[in-house]
């Protein structure tokens, strides 16, 4: 995880050195302590902004290398439109703006958090550092030539300037365990599979009983007892043994239901005996997205707090192709007592999510369940990489997990069900089959699959992320490749909604 940044938290003041960045508005107005740290150098602004055509539009800088009249290396204006519609989300990506115009040589840097109608609150002070925390994030642990790169190679100290301090880092607690979950996911989806296969991502979420998260893991015999062959013959044809870990944080009332969260986590996808195109297929490391979250999502709970009983379930699989691998046309009985017939091999996450919701629904008897896969092109197609595919069996959980997406900015977009898809994946030799008869509605008749594995009629969502979970669209809050998707998404819906 990056080590680019150091936050801290202090009274407004006028710094005498390094990097100082303010806010300004759509008429190039400033706060009051901006204005005073400012005052030595007159109409600098002013005048710098005429030459530059800069107007204060939201997300625009203007960067002034040893500004005149000011001991520091450089003063940093950033726009921050109409400063009386600011919503939650904008002081996030504000702050993500911040981090990043700050240059890679820099030791120090002083923000202050104050738009021109008076000092930002608590709360929109803890979203500002929040939003500089997920831009400062790099992935750099394997290269050797960071400067060369132009990389930052220490990390930068920022310190927030704010009206009241203690407020401040009071509101910031809980968002700090949130950072900290989405830069784990990242990390987990940056690393190569050689070094994240299914052993080692189990043990890894063995540092969630640091913050309080029960973690159990069940090995091939436990699984092979408990009748997962639809997860097991996904992995089959690789060296490495698969694994599925329980995550628990029991927060909530001794004995409520928890709800539930259910990750894919395929560390490497070659497509198995129905291999994939060899370009692009270096992109599959990341086709663990959705147990990432799932892990990131636990430890957020757990370092916030939060109060409510929380399961995370993830299974955990290698697809290779093998004299020992599964072919099209085997049939598997899963967990459920389903039959399955595989008709393609690279159909295979919709496979370990089948045995992973049954258990999860058995075991626990969650309020609902939530799963995340990066599981279909399809999906790309029909969403780009702007929205997550939203698929549900109880429009409460769907509208709620829509208000979470819009106030996050992680976005969701429901797509159909319908018993006429069910067709397509009806299967002449077994109960199913694992994909649909052509290439037509694949994100749907991949959910229309799942969902044959939801017991008990539980309340349930799946959320097709291949879009989002990895080399997905960038921006002001993440530059990275592994983007951390859907940790803020979810915790946002247990906070707002689940939380006693």
């Amino acid at each position: 995880m990056s080590g680019a940044m150091k936050l801290g938290f202090a009274p407004f003041t006028a710094p005498a050195k390094g990097v100082l960045i303010v806010f300004c508005d759509d008429g190039l107005k400033l706060g009051a302590a901006a204005r005073k740290a400012l005052k030595p150098a007159g109409d600098l602004i002013a005048r710098a902004a005429r030459a530059e055509r800069f107007t204060g539009k939201s997300g625009s800088a203007l960067d002034l290398i040893m500004p005149a009249g000011l001991k520091l290396s450089r003063l940093i204006v950033i726009g921050a439109g109409k400063t009386r519609d600011l919503k939650q989300k904008d002081f996030l990506k504000l702050g993500g703006v911040a981090m990043g115009k700050i240059p890679s040589t820099a030791s120090e840097a002083t923000v202050i958090a104050e738009v021109p109608n008076g000092a930002m609150k608590a709360h929109e002070t803890a979203e500002l550092a929040l939003g500089a925390q997920l831009r400062a994030y790099v992935f750099n642990r394997y290269k050797t030539k960071r400067k060369e790169n132009g990389e930052r190679t220490e990390s930068v100290a920022v310190t927030i300037t704010v009206s009241d301090v203690a407020a401040a880092r009071k509101a910031f607690v809980p968002r700090e365990g949130i950072a900290k979950g989405v830069l784990i996911a990242r990390d987990l989806v940056n690393e190569p599979a050689n070094v994240l296969y299914p052993e080692e991502f189990a043990r890894r979420t063995l540092n969630l009983k640091k913050v309080g998260v029960a973690v159990e893991v069940l090995d091939v015999k436990a699984m092979k007892k408990l009748g997962m062959n639809s997860l097991l013959g996904v992995g089959i044809g690789s060296a490495r043994e698969s694994r599925t870990v329980v995550m628990r944080w029991n927060g909530g009332k001794k004995g409520d239901a928890p709800v539930a969260f259910i990750g894919k986590g395929v560390c490497f996808d070659t497509g198995g005996i129905s291999i994939k195109p060899a370009g692009g297929m270096e992109d599959m490391k990341g086709d663990m997205a959705g147990a990432a979250c799932v892990v990131g999502l636990m430890h957020a709970l757990a370092a916030r707090k939060a109060r409510v009983n929380a399961v995370g379930v993830i299974g955990i699989v290698e697809n290779m192709p093998d004299g020992k691998a599964q072919r099209p046309g085997d049939i598997v009985t899963s967990m459920s007592g389903q039959t399955i017939e595989i008709i393609n091999t690279d159909a295979e996450g919709r496979l370990v999510l089948a045995d992973v919701l049954w258990y999860a629904a058995k075991r626990f008897k969650p309020k609902f369940m939530v799963d995340l896969a990066t599981l279909t092109g399809a999906i790309i197609v029909a969403l780009g990489h702007e929205h997550a595919g939203l698929f549900a069996n109880d429009d409460k959980l769907s509208d709620r997990l829509t208000k979470a997406g819009l106030a996050t900015g992680e976005l969701v977009w429901r797509m159909p069900l319908s018993p006429d898809y069910d067709k397509q994946i009806d299967s002449k030799f077994a109960d199913v089959k694992n994909t649909g008869a052509g290439r037509w509605g694949g994100a749907i008749t991949a959910a229309q699959f799942i969902q044959r594995f939801v017991a008990d009629k539980t309340p349930w969502a799946h959320l097709d992320i291949a879009g989002t979970g990895f080399d997905s669209r960038q921006s002001d809050i993440n530059k990275s490749w592994g983007s951390g998707w859907g940790v803020r998404l979810l915790d946002r819906l247990v906070a707002d909604y689940y939380e006693r």
